[in-house]
């Protein structure tokens, strides 16, 4: 027995011939690709922050231009300046004074065309969220050639609440605008989406002048009303969205406790095994997450990991091929820029991941892993009338944090735990018109860039349903970089459900893998049919290779199908 152990460790171990061939045998890379692609449906599901975007009023006001014809009485403007409390910091907005198209300087402006001036440096000053900031003209010689324009600051007095102060609510940490600071829509937004980012709580702020003697002009306080409703949120799900080697039916509980600190934080706990999969095979999953705002701040934490089991056909005997992994990750995210129809982050995360595999009791050491690091990029999200972009770009590098291991790839120059990646991503929802049919559009395009050789589960992979749809994904093209791009037609059909159409292709390249895979790209067409009634909701699908390999097996046809419930 001793010997046939041996050789399949050394199956298991070294792979065999080609990764095509090891990926069923050894399924950690995938599983780590469905973890965490597991974990970022979850983001999105339960992550999902409050939409505010106020109407100023002012952001659509047309070109104000000067008087065509000469004004009488009228005085040579030379120079248009600022003055008053804080005047420099609206210095910028001196440019919406006098635009190439319709120079004031240099002109001999009367009333009407001193009015417009003023009326253009308001609403650029409004235009960036200063709602309250009034721009003035006091009385002043214009015989010196100076247009004197004074700033009064609209400032934040007091942030309170409408009535007592709820037991479960902060203002510290959720809105940005505290008293004494100038008074910006975007921060009254961004409070306005800290204080109503999660599901159960619905908020509202109201600018109200500020009242008392002490109170100055352009003084507001900002009213706070908040409540919440059932703070804790559940959900159940089963789809077939593993593989045949560990498991295809797949079903996830998720229990979320909303606000748990009073902080407008959320804290969820999701778990998975497979179902109804039959003896020899399983595999398990779970992730817990927590989250908190600080004003343009956000904190969190998430640890996750997953367990397989496959029983692998020896010389002999069989054997139980098993494996775990497990994950943490701390991570910052900060807001850069907002405006009415865009905003900005920056994030950085530190992260950790480790696994063991294992034949019946005994360990591969081999195959230990244990890899830590950093990573930093920027998200951007643009909306485009009623549609939306987002996009972003992050830089990955892995160190020797918290005891990480070499690879053992890295011997043979085929991968290292010290990896340095780029990646990026985008996704566009457009609504369009085909003859007298609405339609909406839905893209979405991934990419990666390695800086070193990566190993298997730090590689780029396509086929299967979370990348290019037409595949089952039992076997996947890898490359250490790579993109690919999805493509959907819907059509929303009423009551909660749409139809849609996909076209999907992908592209692989670099690194061990491509040399022994039969090509290096696919395509692949979706079509399927996705819902929602009350409390259930649903997605199941068709799926066609269009394009591949002549030798990457895969069948004719795939189909999909999840169905959750929320309570």
């Amino acid at each position: 027995m001793g010997g046939a152990l041996s050789a399949a460790l050394s199956l298991v171990a070294f792979g065999g011939a080609s990764p095509l061939q090891a990926q069923p045998a050894e399924p950690a890379a995938q599983l780590q690709r469905q973890q965490e692609e597991r974990e970022r449906q979850l983001r999105e599901q339960l992550e999902v922050p409050a939409d505010v975007r106020r109407d100023d009023g002012w952001t659509a006001r047309r070109f104000k231009r000067l008087p065509a014809m000469p004004e009488s009485p009228c005085f040579h403007i030379a120079r248009i300046v600022l003055a008053g409390e804080g005047s420099t910091r609206f210095n910028w907005a001196l440019k919406a004074a006098s635009p190439r198209a319709d120079r004031a300087l240099g002109r001999c402006l009367g009333t009407t065309g001193i009015n417009v001036v003023i009326a253009r440096v308001q609403d650029a000053v409004v235009a960036r969220g200063y709602i309250t900031t009034r721009v003035l003209a006091g009385p002043q010689d214009l015989t010196t050639g100076t247009l004197v324009l004074t700033v009064v600051p609209g400032h934040v007095r007091a942030v309170r609440f409408a009535g007592p102060a709820p037991r479960h609510a902060s203002l510290r940490n959720a809105v940005p605008a505290g008293a004494g600071a100038l008074l910006n829509l975007r921060d009254v937004e961004q409070g306005l989406e800290n204080l109503q980012r999660v599901p159960s709580a619905t908020a509202d702020i109201r600018i109200e002048p500020a009242q008392g003697d002490t109170a100055g002009p352009g003084d507001s306080t900002l009213v706070v009303a908040w409540s919440q409703r059932r703070p804790w949120r559940g959900s159940v799900s089963i789809d077939d969205a593993g593989s045949q080697a560990t498991g295809k039916l797949q079903a996830n509980a998720t229990l979320a406790r909303d606000n748990p600190l009073g902080w407008h934080d959320l804290f969820y706990l999701n778990a998975g095994h497979d179902v109804f999969n039959g003896s020899g095979k399983g595999s398990g999953n779970w992730t817990a997450h927590y989250d908190v705002p600080l004003r343009r701040w956000l904190f969190g934490a998430t640890a996750g990991g997953y367990d397989y089991r496959q029983t692998v056909a020896g010389a002999f005997e069989d054997y139980v091929y098993r494996g775990r992994s497990d994950n943490t990750e701390l991570r910052a995210s900060l807001l850069l820029h907002r405006n009415a129809r865009s905003r900005l982050n920056l994030y950085g995360y530190g992260w950790r991941r480790a696994g063991r595999h294992y034949i019946d009791d005994t360990e591969v050491r081999v195959q230990r892993r244990a890899t830590a690091g950093w990573a930093v990029g920027l998200e951007w999200r643009q909306f485009i009338g009623e549609g939306s972009l987002e996009a972003g770009m992050g830089y990955r590098r892995g160190t020797g944090a918290f005891h990480a291991l070499h690879a053992p790839e890295e011997a043979f120059g085929e991968g290292s735990s010290r990896m340095r990646l780029l990646s990026a991503d985008a996704r566009l929802s457009m609504p369009f018109r085909l003859g007298k049919q609405s339609l909406r559009y839905l893209g979405s395009w991934r990419a990666q860039w390695n800086h070193t050789a990566l190993v298997p589960q730090d590689r780029f992979a396509i086929g299967g349903r979370y990348s290019v749809r037409g595949f089952d994904g039992e076997i996947s093209l890898t490359g250490d970089r790579g993109w690919w791009l999805r493509n959907e037609a819907e059509l929303a059909l009423g009551g909660g459900q749409a139809f849609y159409l996909g076209l999907d292709y992908g592209h692989v390249a670099g690194g061990a893998a491509v040399r022994w895979q039969p090509g290096d790209h696919l395509a692949g067409a979706a079509i399927g049919l996705r819902g929602r009634w009350r409390a259930l909701a649903w997605d199941g699908f068709f799926a066609t290779p269009v394009s591949k390999p002549d030798r990457f097996p895969t069948p004719p046809l795939t189909t999909g199908v999840s169905v959750s419930a929320v309570f």
